[in-house]
């Protein structure tokens, strides 16, 4: 007798290049068959007309921050109402709180909703030794950083996050003496560029660099956030170059034209407007008293000199660009998914649906398969994950069930509504989302570094 049967849905088969349809049995935790059933089960889920996909992926995302929000979920759970059942935190170089104490963080709530992987976030452990932003940290400072680095591994850490813009002072001798004094070219690296829009090009070079000197796997985080601004065409036929010639090297990309951060970040620097070619009129306020407000200049610098912590979305990438590096064949889509106080950009609640709507459904710049390739399978591949990203007898029973014809993002710049279309979401076996309402918050689990290698 199986736990789950899902009856008479399409799944991707990936080596076969096609939707197959076919029955499949769940039985503790694992996908145990696929074809024709004919057991019963204690739960039958009719799937006719329905994707049975596995669950999504998410590559790039903020993890909850239970320092800042309490000991609760909130973007885990957005997470998981879009069909995300395992997400890589730590990302940018922003680490909320060190491994051990997020890790008892949830192992005291009784698990997450989701498959938790993190990296550690090297700005974070800067900003705590007290190094000027601005300043490269000096020779003690490093060793301090290094040491530091180390002792997360040994807690679980899946490797390392740079978010380089935010610390101009950082270079990549001081990045290197992190990568560089550890000895395991398996390890995930994902970098936050040094500069956007007209210097684009400029930082996927170096990031190239970092990763030729350090031979990890090397992600280049929301590369629209970086190159939709007129770059995108020049920065992708660089990056599918270089991706031929090292594999180590790939990118994340979220379907949105706006980024977020925070509006006391280095990224609103002087000269950034000029270099965007926008004005403080496409900075919209999140939170606060001006909530869903745009900015003028006398806003924006109250804001960002009163509440620097407060997120931010900046309108200043080109439409056009973001398909682009969606649809290249390369690249994985990613959130880039952070909140404060549940507020926050809409691609945290609605980035993979929004890209099987949009861009497959409507937009047709991607097709159905090649987006579920870069939601599921590639980053599942780049992680290690050998039993996640596909449907195959013995995997994981990581599972979305959506319906292609309807299947939407609800989360707007105003409002961060869950996403419509989606039918059930399974984690380890388990029915965690039915019909977008949550039925098994807890069904997750942090998954550690040791476990996959």
């Amino acid at each position: 007798m199986f736990d789950i049967i899902i009856k008479s849905g399409s799944y991707p088969n990936y080596q076969a290049q096609e939707m197959i349809k076919a029955d499949i049995g769940i039985k503790d935790g694992k996908i145990a068959k696929i074809g024709c059933i004919s057991e019963s089960a204690e739960t039958v889920i009719d799937a006719a007309g329905k994707i049975v996909a596995p669950g999504f992926i998410d590559i790039h995302m903020h993890e909850e921050d239970f320092a800042r929000e309490g000991e609760k979920y909130i973007i885990s759970e957005m997470m998981l109402r879009m069909g995300v059942t395992t997400c890589l935190g730590g990302n940018c170089g922003v680490q909320y709180q060190n491994l051990k104490a997020f890790k008892e963080t949830i192992s005291g709530l009784g698990g997450a909703p989701v498959n938790y992987l993190m990296l550690v976030g090297y700005n974070s452990h800067r900003s705590k030794a007290g190094i000027n932003k601005y300043e490269k940290a000096d020779e003690e400072q490093q060793k301090l950083l290094l040491m530091q680095m180390r002792k997360e591994l040994e807690e679980g850490a899946f490797g390392f996050s740079f978010g380089i813009e935010y610390d101009p002072g950082m270079d990549t001798e001081e990045i290197m003496n992190i990568l560089g004094n550890i000895d395991d070219s398996n390890l995930f690296v994902s970098a936050h560029y040094r500069w956007d829009s007209v210097r684009a090009i400029d930082s996927i070079t170096e990031m190239i660099q970092i990763a030729d000197q350090s031979n990890m796997k090397f992600q280049i985080s929301h590369l629209s956030s970086c190159a939709a601004m007129g770059q995108m065409k020049s920065v992708l036929d660089l990056l599918n170059q270089e991706i031929m010639r090292n594999p180590k090297i790939n990118y994340d990309t979220y379907p949105y034209h706006a980024f977020s951060t925070h509006i006391g970040s280095a990224v609103f620097d002087e000269g950034c407007f000029e270099n965007w070619g926008k004005s403080y009129d496409k900075i919209l306020i999140t939170d606060g008293k001006y909530k869903n407000q745009f900015c003028n200049k006398e806003r924006f610098e109250e804001i960002r000199k009163e509440t620097p912590q407060m997120l931010v979305v900046a309108f200043v990438m080109n439409e056009d660009e973001i398909a682009e590096a969606i649809a290249n064949p390369h690249g994985m889509i990613a959130s880039d998914g952070i909140i404060n106080n549940g507020n926050g950009h809409p691609r945290a609640a609605g980035a993979f649906p929004r890209v099987l709507g949009k861009y497959v459904r409507e937009d047709k710049v991607i097709s159905l398969m090649d987006a579920l390739r870069k939601m599921t399978i590639e980053p599942a591949k780049r992680l290690d994950l050998q039993s996640k990203g596909q449907i195959i007898e013995g995997g994981d029973a990581d599972i979305t069930i959506f319906d292609p014809d309807t299947i939407q993002d609800g989360a707007d710049f105003t409002e961060l509504k869950p996403p419509v279309g989606i039918d059930y979401v399974i984690v380890n076996g388990k029915i965690a989302v039915d019909h977008n309402h949550i039925v098994n918050g807890k069904a997750g689990r942090f998954i550690s570094y040791q476990s996959f290698f």
